[in-house]
């Protein structure tokens, strides 16, 4: 029976095989690594792009960049290479179903970010659903890798 455990915004995780994560996510996005071989994964649960962080500060999973570098490094410590690992993407859904301009949203923009992480860092994606309109339930298993995905139009 898998333990599980449930990321906040701002929060990440890395485990092994006996856990699950689980988030909710409104606009905000999460990303997944599955390392198939060893049966290693990570979520995180950021709320915004990038910010101008300075040298003093330390890295927060608040934003996407940054997230992405926690991660990284976890995977790192336990001897995997960033690119051994499957990436999944997850939320970036508009709370306002009659915006016009979505790509100025803060959804739309944790969107391109994420997408241009990935592609910087070399990184495969394997899986997404990202973008629309409401919220999504996340439940990722690390031991098969599989992620359960819940969209709920709130605007219904």
């Amino acid at each position: 029976m898998a333990i599980d455990l449930f990321i906040h915004p701002g929060e990440y995780e890395f485990a092994d095989e006996n856990f699950c994560i689980r988030t909710t996510l409104g606009s905000c996005v999460s990303i997944v690594l599955w390392h198939r071989e060893r049966r290693f994964g990570g979520m995180c649960h950021y709320m915004l792009p990038y910010r101008k962080r300075r040298a003093e500060q330390t890295l927060s999973g608040k934003y996407a960049d940054e997230a992405l570098e926690l991660m990284l490094r976890e995977a790192k410590k336990l001897g995997t290479r960033p690119e051994q690992y499957e990436v999944k993407l997850f939320g970036g859904g508009d709370m306002f179903a009659n915006y016009k301009h979505r790509e100025r949203t803060v959804a739309g923009r944790n969107i391109e970010a994420v997408r241009s992480l990935i592609a910087a860092h070399g990184l495969h994606i394997t899986s997404e659903s990202l973008g629309g309109v409401g919220y999504r339930n996340v439940i990722f298993d690390i031991a098969s890798g599989n992620v359960w995905v819940r969209h709920v139009n709130a605007m219904r």
